[in-house]
C-alpha cells in the first residue's frame, strides 16, 4: 500500500501579534472555541476543527491595513459579533444576511484584522 501524500498548500500555522497573550488567548478561545495550550513558546492554539494551528506573540505588531484578510467559520454571525465586542475586540465590517454569503470582519483586542462567515442553510454541498 502506497504511504498516504503528504498535504501540500495547507494553511498549517499562524503566529498572531498580541499586545497580551492571555487576553488574546481568552478572546479566541470564548468567541471561536479554540483550544489553548502553555508551551516553552508561551500560549499556543489549536483551531475548533484541530486544523490550524498556532500562537500568540508580542514580537510581531498588528497592522492597519493588512494585505489580506483570513476568514473563520462560524455557525451564527450574529452572535459571534456579539462575543466579539463582549471579549473586548471591535467588530469593522457587520454581516449582511441579505447576500449569499454572511460574512463580517472585526479585530481583536490586539488589533489584527480577521474576518468571519456562516454558511448559509443549504450551502453544505
Amino acid at each position: 500500500m502506497p504511504a498516504p501524500k503528504k498535504p501540500h498548500g495547507k494553511i498549517l500555522y499562524l503566529l498572531i501579534p498580541s499586545t497580551d497573550v492571555r487576553r488574546s488567548a481568552e478572546f479566541y478561545e470564548e468567541v471561536f472555541g479554540w483550544n489553548i495550550r502553555e508551551t516553552g513558546d508561551g500560549l499556543a492554539f489549536d483551531d475548533s476543527v484541530n486544523q490550524v494551528h498556532g500562537r500568540f506573540t508580542t514580537q510581531l505588531e498588528a497592522v492597519e491595513n493588512p494585505g489580506f484578510v483570513l476568514y473563520i467559520m462560524v455557525k451564527d454571525a450574529d452572535e459571534t459579533e456579539q462575543r466579539i465586542v463582549e471579549l473586548g475586540g471591535e467588530v469593522t465590517d457587520p454581516a449582511d444576511r441579505e447576500n449569499f454569503d454572511i460574512l463580517g470582519t472585526f479585530r481583536d483586542p490586539g488589533g489584527n484584522l480577521f474576518g468571519f462567515y456562516e454558511m448559509k442553510e443549504g450551502d453544505e454541498g
